[in-house]
């Protein structure tokens, strides 16, 4: 009956530690899921993400989502480590009359222009950072009303390997 008079469950010490460890590693598992080491292109393990956080003696905000968190540890790890948000492999097929144009547009947002072909239309394969996508979108949405396409074609572009790097 404590509890209904009181309003609010105690979280034990013990509980709390948990949750906290519980998150830490949720945000590990983002991190290494989300990002690579730009000189090999590999991912790295969640135990050396985990081990990174502890170096930077990162401490996890129970309020903040995992999410909003890993994009912070992110930041922080690029100051001690090489690592970056892997690329998102896109394609996009516009209409030519707008294609040209678009591109000029286009090409600030785009980190590698994979291939590119010009027919009755501009279709083009390329990497862009993730952060990107939306900005992409809407300028394809909004420059050709609705006609050109954008399809992801691969969330990460990771040089898969036999071995993960430790």
């Amino acid at each position: 009956a404590q509890i209904l008079s009181k309003g609010e469950l105690q979280v034990s010490d013990k509980e709390r530690h948990t949750q906290l460890e519980q998150m830490f590693r949720d945000i590990a598992t983002i991190v290494a899921d989300k990002c690579v080491n730009p000189d090999t292109k590999r991912p790295y393990t969640v135990i050396l993400i985990e081990r990174a956080m502890k170096d930077i003696h990162y401490s996890v905000k129970p309020h903040k989502s995992t999410k909003q968190q890993a994009l912070e540890v992110i930041r922080q790890l690029k100051e001690t480590m090489q690592i970056e948000r892997a690329h998102m492999r896109l394609r996009f097929i516009l209409p030519a009359k707008e294609g040209k144009k678009l591109k000029e547009k286009l090409k600030p947002l785009i980190k590698v222009i994979e291939s590119e072909d010009f027919h009755e239309q501009l279709e083009m394969v390329c990497l862009i950072d993730p952060g990107c996508f939306r900005e992409i979108d809407e300028l394809i949405r909004s420059e050709t009303k609705g006609k050109g396409t954008l399809e992801v074609l691969s969330l990460k572009d990771v040089e898969e390997g036999d071995e993960k790097l430790e």
